[in-house]
């Protein structure tokens, strides 16, 4: 068994704790600021060699070599009058998919460098890196992947089904923040492309179809439905926090090694990007949409500067409210959530919030803990006014806090 097979990136430990010295308040606070979710249990499809240990080993593509003077061009969708059966789907879709290897230099004692690699430090020499999946969008060899999949690698290279040696390929524009990145095959050839479909049309329960490199099984094909829409999850990884929003779920079996590949409806029409998968759950994956994909696209194929999405916040960090904590916060019920910290110039604190104001409510709905307040901060939209209930020294009223955007905001620390 491959050690990448056992070493996937597990995110179960994430936490952010904040400590208070109030010789009030002995609890110590376990705080996250609102309008920031952490969902545990998740598995990055990073496939990254360096990461999970693996051993590379040859492609066996079973296909030959095709000559570019002979090579068929055409779409590999199908039209709404086609079969629409995921055999068909599959064999017009396949030929688009790609597999994608990345290599990093090592240094002179043979460790990878990843994501510092820097000229004249190592020994020159390239290592296998990781194993992810990808489609070309464009017949003239650009291909749509993650930004993970291509993380700190020195060196990429695409495989396509009908060529038995791979291209080698250049990083045009990524987005880490989105965790998309396209790629430019070197040369002129040109390639069977997908269509990137409208994720907006697709409704819960539609059937779906993922292609991929899975565990290095390429062109792999899975089936399911669209489990749910608009999802919201965070996963860390050695650079920080990715946040990502309106994601897509599905049963669609995904694992390491899909990243990157596609996520077809029945028209074979791409309406996501198979990202990652909850380790703790059975038929639970998640995927980038198309409409996030196609309003960033030519940004990335031209290296543009992607401005980052509106980011609601207040700027207070919470917690719980236990049993220990009702005299010393004067308060009476477990219900509401109490403030642990609030940063100078935030929102909160310019609408007068200050530690250990208790919230007991938000435009007039009674809050019973942390999760009420974090979910309608994200509800929001920058700019709005929330009505925010408090209790402090046994005194109630109301405050109103304009909503701000964390993205913006040059004195906020997550």
């Amino acid at each position: 068994m491959n050690e990448d097979m056992k070493n996937m990136i597990n995110l179960n430990d994430i936490k952010v704790e904040k400590k208070t010295e109030s010789t009030k308040l002995k609890s110590m606070f376990a705080a996250f600021m609102a309008g920031a979710v952490v969902v545990g249990g998740l598995m990055f499809m990073s496939d990254k060699m360096n990461l999970f240990g693996y051993d590379a080993r040859p492609i066996q593509s079973g296909v030959a070599a095709a000559s570019s003077a002979t090579a068929v061009v055409q779409t590999a969708s199908l039209t709404p009058s086609g079969t629409n059966s995921i055999s068909s789907i599959a064999k017009a879709a396949s030929p688009a998919i790609v597999k994608i290897e990345t290599k990093v230099k090592q240094t002179n004692n043979g460790q990878n460098r990843r994501n510092t690699l820097q000229q004249g430090t190592g020994s020159g020499d390239t290592i296998e890196n990781g194993i992810g999946s990808g489609f070309v969008f464009d017949s003239n060899g650009y291909i749509l992947t993650n930004e993970h999949v291509i993380d700190g690698a020195s060196e990429i290279d695409v495989y396509v089904q009908g060529y038995d040696t791979p291209f080698k390929a250049n990083l045009l524009g990524s987005s880490y923040d989105l965790d998309l990145a396209v790629l430019k095959i070197q040369g002129d050839k040109a390639f069977p492309a997908l269509n990137i479909g409208n994720s907006d049309n697709t409704q819960v329960g539609d059937w779906l179809v993922a292609i991929g490199n899975p565990y290095d099984f390429d062109y792999s094909v899975t089936a399911g439905v669209l489990s749910a829409k608009e999802r919201t999850i965070s996963i860390d990884d050695v650079q920080g926090t990715r946040n990502y929003k309106h994601l897509l779920q599905t049963d669609t079996a995904i694992n390491p090694g899909n990243s990157g590949g596609p996520l077809l409806n029945l028209n074979g029409e791409v309406i996501g990007i198979n990202t990652a998968v909850n380790s703790e759950a059975q038929g639970m994956g998640f995927a980038i949409p198309a409409s996030t994909i196609s309003s960033v696209v030519d940004k990335l194929k031209n290296n543009e500067t992607i401005p980052k999405e509106p980011a609601p916040y207040i700027g207070v960090a919470l917690e719980n409210i236990s049993d220990d904590m009702l005299a010393d916060l004067k308060i009476n019920s477990t219900k509401g959530a109490v403030v642990a910290e609030v940063q100078q110039g935030t929102p909160a604190f310019e609408a007068g919030i200050r530690q250990y104001d208790v919230i007991l409510g938000m435009n007039g709905t009674a809050i019973s803990s942390t999760d009420d307040i974090t979910k309608a901060v994200q509800a929001a939209a920058v700019g709005d006014k929330l009505k925010i209930t408090i209790s402090r020294d046994g005194q109630t009223k109301d405050v109103t806090v304009e909503v701000g955007n964390k993205n913006a905001a040059t004195n906020y620390q997550s």
